[in-house]
């Protein structure tokens, strides 16, 4: 009779071992407190991530990537000189996205926009979109960044780049003035509350780039509009914009 050679458990590695020990205690968690979809509450399988598969299914993809003329475009054509525009998700009240946002944005749940931007970013690589150079994420002022804890549109960002294989700068562009909330303004006020909030650093490392400017949500565009007008001050540079959501 053969018995197990000792010398292979004399082999195992501390790391193999606390390894070993934080599979068991994964799935001995999972088994007692299931990881649950963002979307709908319900439990996940095993082969599930952040969304089940059937509201990964029922998502309200826009397909804006494919049309030029897509409403997230027609709502800045005339305000901003830009290359294309875009959104993922349709965003409405009470309904599966705006779920999914607030769990993105206030219950520290930064992986979901890297997921859904690997997912979009997918899609924008078999479009016009695949020209781009670099992705820069709108910037969040200091103090929302603290109080928040992350910019959500970085890591959204941060998805987009890992797919169309682009460099993410999150340095170069800043915000140095806190604004009000930009929805109960009218257009203009919302105009003269964003004008010169934004600075960009190091504008000779974004010169000739045609960058792909990204933010979580299209509402007024204020903010969007601002951002890409700074942008465009540097020479050579074109703008393209893509967002996680629009809302109708």
């Amino acid at each position: 009779m053969s018995y197990p050679n000792v010398d292979i458990y004399n082999q195992l590695t501390i790391a193999d071992i606390q390894m070993s020990l934080r599979t068991y205690l994964k799935d001995f968690f999972s088994l007692l407190f299931p990881p649950l979809c963002v979307g709908c509450n319900r439990s996940l399988y095993k082969h599930e991530n952040l969304l089940c598969s059937y509201c990964w299914y029922n998502l309200p993809v826009t397909n804006f990537h494919l049309d030029e003329k897509n409403a997230a475009a027609r709502q800045l054509w005339g305000r901003v000189k830009l290359e294309r525009a875009a959104s993922y998700l349709y965003f409405a009240k009470e309904s599966l996205v705006q779920r999914i946002m607030h769990h993105f944005k206030y219950f520290s749940r930064p992986e979901i926009g890297i997921v859904l931007g690997e997912r979009y970013g997918a899609l924008l690589k078999e479009s016009d979109f695949n020209i781009v150079d670099v992705v820069i994420p709108v910037p969040l002022h200091p103090k929302k960044l603290k109080k928040r804890g992350y910019n959500q549109s970085e890591f959204f960002a941060q998805g987009l780049s890992t797919t169309l294989r682009i460099p993410l700068i999150t340095e170069n562009m800043v915000r140095h003035t806190l604004t009000e909330s930009q929805t109960t303004k009218r257009r203009y006020e919302r105009y003269e509350n964003m004008q010169s909030i934004f600075q960009i650093k190091d504008p000779e490392r974004l010169k000739d780039q045609h960058i792909l400017l990204v933010d979580d949500v299209l509402t007024t565009g204020a903010t969007i509009e601002a951002c890409a007008n700074k942008l465009l001050e540097i020479p050579g540079v074109k703008v393209s914009v893509v967002t996680l959501a629009y809302t109708k």
